[in-house]
């Protein structure tokens, strides 16, 4: 066996490690915190001037509105925007290049407008220009919008193939995103049948572990890869001092599930006692958009999607060709004749356990860099996709987690052409659910019998 040691001794020894952790979040949190944000005083409660050529007016929030005022002769600079909502109100001063942005405290739904007594001699609204208007987002800490000037403007228009284009390749990297976390709970489901509602706080502790590390100084690759073996380590302690007790006891799926319930909520409000509730930035959130062609990309989403695929194509070999993960195709196909040949199903069990949190853990960062922001609740935020992702493609097969995950990637992104952003979760819940209406194992899950 893996293990010599009685059981109190490893439960012991688990809860030290689960401890030291938490610990990490503990003492990361707070000097990130204090190395994101300024003290009070120096905040001011309208937009500063800044004096470069391309300057805009912003107010230290992560939450921003922006747009870029022009008219038919060029930029229009030194005109008025403001922006009240929430109970916030805020203003800024286009400059030189014709760009203002405006920080707001939270997202939601905000009224934007020009003070038209600002605008130069000569230059007024187009005709039908909405002034106020109204801006919602939500889920992306920034939001745009355009003004029109002159008699007989009319906005042009995103031909709508190179729009579709665009949102499936966002949606594509989104679905690899979401692949990461869900093939790690497909791999902990199959080789113990447990729906772990615990695996949304695993990714969590990533990017909270990563936002830690890099406010500590740390370079963010170098904190990133601490993140993920945190990850595993998260995955290790979970495993040997809950669930083998656990499985050990005989307890049932349904009482385990329940209890994985539980420890959902107390990681996530421990979580929150330490790192806050507030929204945090990881370094370089702030990505430039890279042109593909007529497709444009943010790097960061560009970044995620190349290492989501690079992470998953690894994640497959050493599942088709390494004997781990021959042992662990065994040990979800039939745990006790795989005990019978001779294949320590326990250690299985907690390899898999370890990889499934730093497959978490690394999905928890790049959805840090995708939304963007670091919050103590962002793993319960894309819990229900993960769990979409893994019963669409089919519960316990990991290339069934990646199609589906994919496929709910790329409905989630598509749809917000129609819908409002707002709504574009709702579309791939209900697809999910006429799937499993006609399909109940799932795309590529396998039909079983009852009785």
């Amino acid at each position: 066996m893996l293990f010599t040691l009685s059981t109190p001794a490893r439960i012991r020894r688990s809860l030290l490690l689960m401890l030291g952790l938490l610990l990490l979040v503990l003492v990361g949190a707070p000097a990130a915190q204090a190395f994101t944000h300024p003290p009070a005083h120096a905040m001011s409660a309208t937009a500063v001037h800044q004096q470069t050529p391309t300057s805009v007016q912003a107010q230290e929030f992560d939450n921003r509105i922006s747009g870029v005022l022009r008219g038919v002769d060029g930029p229009i600079a030194d005109v008025t925007v403001t922006a009240t909502g929430n109970g916030f109100d805020g203003e800024a001063t286009s400059g030189p290049n014709g760009a203002w942005s405006i920080g707001v405290p939270e997202q939601g739904t905000y009224e934007v407008a020009i003070d038209e007594e600002t605008l130069p001699e000569g230059i007024a609204l187009a005709e039908g220009q909405e002034n106020p208007r109204e801006v919602t987002f939500a889920n992306t800490s920034s939001a745009s919008t355009l003004f029109l000037f002159g008699e007989g403007i009319v906005a042009q228009q995103t031909p709508f193939l190179e729009t579709l284009a665009e949102r499936a390749l966002a949606g594509f990297s989104f679905g690899l995103l979401l692949a990461l976390s869900a093939v790690g709970l497909s791999l902990i489901f199959g080789t113990t049948g447990l729906t772990n509602f615990a695996h949304g706080e695993m990714v969590t502790l990533g990017a909270v572990l990563a936002f830690a590390f890099a406010a500590m100084g740390l370079p963010i690759a170098v904190s990133i890869v601490l993140a993920v073996v945190g990850g595993g380590l998260l995955g290790y302690v979970q495993d040997a001092g809950l669930w083998k007790p656990l499985r050990r006891r005989g307890t049932g799926l349904v009482p385990m599930m329940i209890v994985s319930i539980g420890l959902a909520l107390a990681l996530r409000y421990i979580i929150q006692f330490f790192f806050g509730g507030a929204t945090q930035q990881l370094p370089g959130s702030q990505s430039p958009i890279i042109d593909l062609g007529s497709v444009s990309i943010s790097r960061n989403n560009l970044t995620s999607l190349v290492v989501s695929l690079v992470i998953i194509l690894v994640v497959a070999f050493l599942l088709l060709r390494t004997r781990i993960g021959k042992a662990t195709r065994a040990v979800a196909d039939n745990p006790a004749l795989a005990a019978a040949s001779g294949i320590d199903v326990d250690r299985v069990i907690r390899i898999v356990w370890v990889i499934g949190g730093m497959l978490a853990a690394l999905g928890g960062v790049l959805w840090a860099y995708y939304r963007p922001g670091v919050s103590y609740n962002m793993g319960q935020q894309i819990l229900l996709l993960i769990f979409a992702g893994v019963t669409l493609g089919g519960l316990g097969t990991v290339f069934g987690a990646l199609v589906g995950s994919i496929i709910v990637g790329l409905f989630v992104e598509i749809s917000t052409i129609w819908l409002e952003a707002d709504l574009k979760y709702v579309g791939a819940l209900l697809i999910l659910i006429l799937v499993l209406l006609f399909r109940p194992q799932g795309i590529l899950g396998r039909r079983e019998r009852i009785g």
